[in-house]
């Protein structure tokens, strides 16, 4: 099992998702699943987070590392708060981590290639009714419970990973902002091969 602390509305994480799920399944390795625990990061940041400055940021990502992600992604949809969602994808690893890894992917789907708001109690109804969750949790203490056991662990940002033997916080990109401002991504390939190798070897 590989952990993630994670938010629902960070692009980095939905990247660095996606790399690990396609290496995965190059090396024929179902078996290692994806825990993707809470990190909202408006609790973190103490306000939301702004759907025009994730605009920006998912612009930088495509045009430098990622073309074929995020292709319909619609700011105006934008979750007001994650917390909804991330209780729903609690709620689904208590039924197996096999739904709550398919649920916690859906999500990301759903809200960065599809342009949907995954806040929308309709939406959340939807897919708990797809994947069988039964208890969606209306009780999001679980999330800042998850929330707090991360930060007890160190967990930095999102997306943070915690191997059997190893922790890395967005192992996929090399992100930083230069003088002006401007986001530079690049993939990290020596950092996400080391990732790999922790949580497969």
């Amino acid at each position: 099992m590989v952990e993630v602390y994670a938010d629902i509305g960070c692009p980095f994480t939905h990247v660095g998702l996606r790399r690990f799920v396609e290496r995965r399944t190059e090396l024929g390795r179902e078996d290692v699943m994806l825990w993707v625990r809470s990190w909202p990061l408006e609790v973190v940041n103490k306000k939301p987070l702004d759907p025009q400055f994730i605009f920006e940021e998912i612009i930088d990502i495509r045009e430098q590392l990622t073309p074929d992600l995020f292709v319909g992604f619609k700011s105006e949809n934008f979750p007001a708060s994650s917390l909804p969602a991330l209780a729903l994808a609690f709620s689904a690893y208590n039924l197996s981590p096999q739904v709550g890894e398919a649920v916690s992917l859906r999500l990301r789907h759903l809200l960065f290639e599809q342009g949907v708001d995954v806040s929308d109690s309709r939406v959340l109804a939807a897919l708990a009714a797809e994947f069988g969750v039964q208890e969606v949790a209306a009780n999001q203490q679980w999330v800042l419970d998850d929330y707090i056991a991360g930060r007890d662990r160190g967990v930095i940002g999102s997306p943070h990973f915690f191997t059997a033997t190893d922790d890395f916080f967005c192992p996929a990109l090399d992100v930083a902002r230069d003088e002006s401002g401007k986001l530079r991504v690049c993939a990290n390939e020596a950092s996400f091969d080391q990732f790999i190798s922790a949580c497969f070897n």
